[in-house]
């Protein structure tokens, strides 16, 4: 898919394409990149009392990896997804 169609996904569908071809291609670099920019995507989405937890807590960055895709944190994470499927167009 190009890149206006990826742009035209809701972030939840960003998020299941990119983590599920992480997942199956074990691409744990996407995986551990977006749990670095995770607190501050949530910090940009307001929340700041997760992003402070985020910080101190990496089982807290395991489970919105997971859940990610949902909401303002979804929306602010829509361009990490973006970049990586662009990066595997197959997802």
């Amino acid at each position: 898919m190009d890149t206006k169609g990826l742009e035209s996904l809701p972030a939840n569908e960003l998020h299941e394409r990119a983590v599920s071809y992480a997942v199956r291609h074990g691409d744990l670099g996407f995986l551990w990149d977006l749990l670095k920019v995770i607190p501050a995507a949530e910090a940009a989405s307001g929340h700041t009392t997760e992003a402070a937890a985020d910080l101190s807590r990496v089982s807290a960055l395991l489970s919105d990896a997971i859940a990610a895709g949902e909401g303002r944190l979804g929306e602010a994470l829509r361009p990490i997804y973006i970049e990586y499927l662009r990066k595997h167009p197959d997802a």
